[in-house]
């Protein structure tokens, strides 16, 4: 057989031990732009807005906002609902707002019916924007589903966070000591 039949699988065991030996991948917290003022919600039409009027960030100065970017395809986003929903509820009276910001991954989750059937069906209070344009997803730089961006009372991005999260698990701990943090300050 030819030579360049076998460098093909020797490639292929080179760029796999490359990628193991460069370390484990980051447990879903990413590296925030320390300090970067968060963009200003990209939708102020009332139809792009579910459990909610419009809402700005400029308005929600002195209050710590967790945004989570979500789709209703996302089962990752389904499974870190009641953790979300928790939170929601134990830290909205110290100052905490939560707002979805649903950006579908398919054209069929562009319908606001189905985003609203999925909000009633998860018993989602908070407010949700619809990024239909992905114009929010492209200003906050984001990449993941589900994700989450914790920012200060003056606006600032202090914390990303991207994954499936559960109450107890690491990164909730971590997002829920951010936010006591954020809240005290």
């Amino acid at each position: 057989m030819p030579a360049t039949y076998y460098r093909l699988p020797v490639i292929s065991l080179l760029l796999l031990l490359c990628a193991a030996l460069s370390g484990p991948a980051p447990a879903g917290v990413v590296e925030p732009e320390q300090g970067r003022l968060a963009p200003e919600f990209t939708h102020q039409d009332a139809e792009e807005w579910l459990n909610s009027p419009p809402l700005t960030l400029a308005a929600l100065r002195g209050q710590v906002v967790l945004l989570d970017f979500w789709t209703y395809a996302c089962w990752n986003c389904y499974r870190s609902f009641p953790w979300l929903n928790a939170v929601d509820k134990q830290y909205s009276a110290l100052g905490l707002q939560v707002i979805g910001v649903h950006t579908p991954e398919f054209e069929y989750e562009k319908v606001r019916a189905n985003i609203a059937a999925k909000i009633a069906e998860f018993q989602l209070e908070h407010p949700v924007m619809i990024d239909n344009d992905f114009s929010y997803w492209n200003a906050m730089n984001n990449r993941y589903w589900p994700a989450f961006y914790l920012i200060d009372k003056q606006g600032r991005i202090r914390g990303q966070y991207a994954g499936e999260t559960h109450a107890g698990d690491r990164r909730a701990r971590t997002m829920e000591a951010d936010i006591r943090s954020l809240l005290a300050e």
